[in-house]
């Protein structure tokens, strides 16, 4: 069983010719209204890999809590720890997507700044071989959660997106920290660690007693083990249409291939090529794979034997 606590949100996607500039107006394409929110997409993710998933957090009593669940219902994650507040709208994001697939969004969290550590039980946990938490729900709770999961045995797992300026995060309750190449900048200034990404790292997983792996969107990524064993990961070359919940599929898939007993390498062979194929369609949930698609091209490259390997040695 994999636990989720994050954010639920509704998604309003507009394709454009390029992002806009400070006081451009452009006339859009192809407006998609979709379920998101990183603990949503996350949760929605590992379902669709086949892992048993739950998700906890907070939508609003209004007409954006349907469509922000549905796919999560039709997925069959299961949904009995999500709760309706009585204050708050739905989280709502506005997405813009260039010709490229590069995108750019605006959060109104709403509800989910209602979401409680207290939603989940003990006993979830202890069911839970993992637990996934992300930074669009209060960080106190997460962090609350967290230390609970330590204690009931389960794996913490903290992508740590959206990380914002000058953010503190107290890291020790956490096993694993997900974060792309911007927030390892961020987290790395914050704690005086320099170097080359890989050797930030490594110092950030030696001076935090965690693993820390690095998304690197084309480029793939690449885990830091606080016991100082490495491991990188290609990604699947693809032409992306938006990349708008990528990382998410990335962090999903992971945490299920992790619950289900998988070792990192083959983990992060699962998620790098479920991330690569959620770029060949607009939206977040709509476009993530199911493990059939995921595993006929893992299959396409040697079942993972290829495509993720032990990295170079790094200088500490």
């Amino acid at each position: 069983m994999l636990t989720v606590f994050g954010s639920i949100n509704l998604d309003v996607s507009v394709g454009c010719v390029h992002l806009p500039r400070p006081g451009e107006t452009l006339l859009g394409t192809n407006a998609l209204l979709s379920p998101g929110g990183k603990g949503a997409n996350q949760a929605h993710a590992a379902r669709r890999f086949g892992v048993p998933t739950r998700l906890f957090g907070m939508v609003g009593g209004d007409a954006f809590a349907g469509p922000a669940l549905a796919k999560l219902a039709d997925s069959d994650v299961d949904l009995s720890g999500v709760e309706v507040s009585g204050s708050d709208a739905t989280g709502l994001a506005t997405i813009t997507v260039n010709n490229t697939g590069e995108n750019a969004i605006i959060v109104a969290p709403g509800a989910n700044l209602a979401a409680c550590a207290s939603q989940v039980s003990n006993a979830a946990l202890r069911a839970s071989r993992v637990l996934l938490l992300q930074l669009e729900v209060p960080w106190p709770e997460s962090l609350a959660l967290a230390r609970r999961a330590r204690l009931a045995g389960c794996k913490v797992v903290l992508n740590a997106s959206p990380l914002q300026p000058g953010a503190a995060l107290d890291l020790d309750a956490v096993d694993l920290l997900i974060v792309n190449s911007i927030e390892l900048d961020q987290l790395c200034a914050q704690h005086g660690i320099d170097g080359s990404p890989m050797q930030r790292a490594r110092r950030l997983a030696n001076a935090q007693h965690i693993d820390v792996l690095v998304t690197l969107g084309a480029d793939g990524s690449f885990l830091m083990q606080a016991d100082g064993q490495q491991v990188r990961a290609q990604a699947l070359p693809v032409k992306a249409v938006d990349t708008t919940g990528a990382g998410d599929t990335y962090a999903g898939v992971l945490c299920a291939a992790m619950a289900s007993g998988e070792p990192p390498q083959q983990a992060m062979a699962f998620a790098s090529v479920a991330a690569s194929l959620a770029c060949l369609r607009a939206g977040a949930q709509v476009a993530q794979p199911s493990r059939a698609d995921i595993d006929a091209h893992i299959g396409e490259l040697g079942r993972g034997a290829d495509f993720c390997s032990p990295h170079e040695t790094v200088a500490a």
